[in-house]
């Protein structure tokens, strides 16, 4: 009989839950919502029941009218560099502060003065910054002392999950290397972070692989989450590296590029990928013994929302697609740098700000919109650029709901200078992923060769030489425009 794989999409909006065959046939799938508290400038938390409840919730959604008996395997793609510190129960002592939560400025400057910048890049694969857990557990040793004390250990979103539904406290190398103080090339706690950091090491969950099962569910969860007691919890991943298996870039050497709300170019590699100019950063692979390097932009997808809204009275995006065709290759040069939430890669520069360079007159709407697309493919044509310096890469697979739009797609491709394939599938690449591992590790499938059940690649798109004629020009131009305004940017961020 056709057994079932559930895969947990743990997001920061919501919980995406998605009912698999393990022959690669999508069942339904089912999101429930929860908020984020947003406060103080720059805190960020949930709290840890609302992603329990969602989880039950969108599990028994998608079982629904099924017979959960054969459900093979449960397991998770989430979102990272978390600090959920619970006790020894497993209990929450604080909501979590989620990725977006910045406040350990002051904790990332003492960790990069006690080591280096340089020496924790190549630690942990990772710039430092008060994004990541480790700050953030700092942060909490610093600010709320009894908590701290109190912790048992310190989880990530889908490690509380895991934990509640099974009772163990696990997290997966990918999850773990989010966290800044895992050591990349040992996948062991790294005690030269943690010297640093001033935090126990034995606050921190056990390394696990993300193919590992974690446990079972247990008899005093079995009727909330609606999986019979037994049914095996295997750990899963980080929603980058798991978004690599879902963008079917399982051998070293294959990239893809991921068109969403932020935008990213990952892939897969055998040894860490670690980038002299630190413009890429490497996490630990969901795949036993390979890495997954990633260059991220914050505002892709969410730059061409800004311009839907504000210029176009939120026109459908088809409509605005065939506005874009109706400008020529480099918009009449005009030029946007898509710095509208500060910029991770390539920039690294959180004072960052969008704007429009070389306005004339002949300038009109359409090519308003087609110069921030261009922005937003020049921009990371810059991110590949710092891969291309040790690999050789003229295709990628394209994943992410803007790889609908077909303008879109062949601007990025002329101005990348690459093939695209596209799945079948573009906006499930995460779910994929999550249900490839969970396969995988149950025995189900045999590798993760098995991804091919679950996509079809039949869509492909070339460059066009006389467009990239274009763009060329247009580059150098772009890269500069930016260093231009770095001096006023620093201006803006005191006004």
């Amino acid at each position: 009989m056709e057994q079932f794989l559930i895969a947990h999409d743990l997001g920061t909006s919501g919980d995406k839950a998605t009912l698999f065959t393990t022959e690669g046939r999508q069942v339904r799938s089912y999101t429930a919502s929860y908020d984020v508290h947003f406060f103080h400038g720059n805190y960020a938390e949930q709290d840890p029941e609302n992603w329990w409840d969602a989880v039950c919730e969108a599990t028994k959604a998608v079982l629904e009218g099924e017979d959960a008996s054969r459900v093979a395997a449960m397991s998770f793609s989430a979102q990272m560099q978390g600090c959920l510190p619970v006790d020894k129960n497993g209990i929450p002592l604080r909501d979590s502060m989620i990725w977006a939560d910045m406040r350990a400025v002051k904790e990332a400057k003492q960790l990069e003065d006690a080591i280096g910048a340089d020496r924790i890049y190549q630690i942990t694969g990772h710039r430092v910054a008060a994004s990541y857990s480790i700050e953030k557990l700092m942060w909490l040793k610093a600010n709320e002392p009894e908590v701290y004390e109190k912790t048992y250990k310190m989880l990530q979103a889908k490690d509380y999950i895991i934990q509640r539904a099974t009772g163990e406290f696990v997290t997966d190398y990918s999850d773990a290397s989010g966290t800044q103080a895992l050591d990349l090339r040992r996948l062991e706690w790294s005690d030269e972070i943690l010297n640093a950091a001033g935090i126990d090491r034995e606050k921190l969950p056990a390394l696990k692989r993300s193919i590992d099962v974690a446990g079972y569910i247990q008899d005093r969860v079995a009727g909330e989450i609606g999986l019979p007691a037994g049914t095996p919890v295997v750990c899963g991943g980080g929603d980058g590296p798991v978004s690599a298996v879902g963008a079917a870039c399982i051998k070293d050497g294959e990239f893809y590029l991921t068109y969403g709300t932020s935008a990213w170019i990952g892939g897969t590699t055998t040894e860490p990928f670690i980038d002299p100019d630190k413009t890429v950063f490497c996490f630990a692979h969901v795949i036993p013994g390979k890495y997954m390097p990633c260059g991220t932009m914050q505002a892709a997808g969410s730059s061409y929302a800004y311009i839907r809204r504000a210029l176009c009275d939120d026109m459908p995006y088809d409509e605005m697609n065939k506005l874009i065709e109706k400008s020529p290759a480099g918009a009449q040069n005009l030029i946007f740098l898509p710095y509208m939430l500060g910029e991770r890669s390539p920039r690294w520069n959180p004072d960052t700000s969008a704007a429009f360079l070389g306005i004339k007159p002949e300038h009109e709407k359409k090519d308003y919109v087609r110069a921030v697309i261009e922005g937003i493919a020049m921009n990371m044509e810059l991110i590949l650029k710092a891969y291309r310096k040790q690999a050789k890469i003229e295709q990628m697979n394209l994943t992410g709901g803007g790889a609908k739009g077909e303008v879109v797609t062949q601007i990025l491709a002329d101005v990348l200078n690459v093939k695209f394939d596209m799945p079948d599938c573009v906006e499930a690449a995460t779910s994929i992923g999550a249900a490839v591992i969970a396969g995988v590790g149950v025995g189900v499938f045999d590798s993760f060769d098995e991804i091919k059940r679950f996509l079809k690649f039949e869509k492909h798109v070339e460059p066009k030489k006389e467009n990239q004629k274009v763009y060329e020009e247009l580059k150098p131009v772009f890269d500069e425009a930016y260093h231009c305004l770095v001096p006023l940017y620093e201006k803006f961020a005191k006004l």
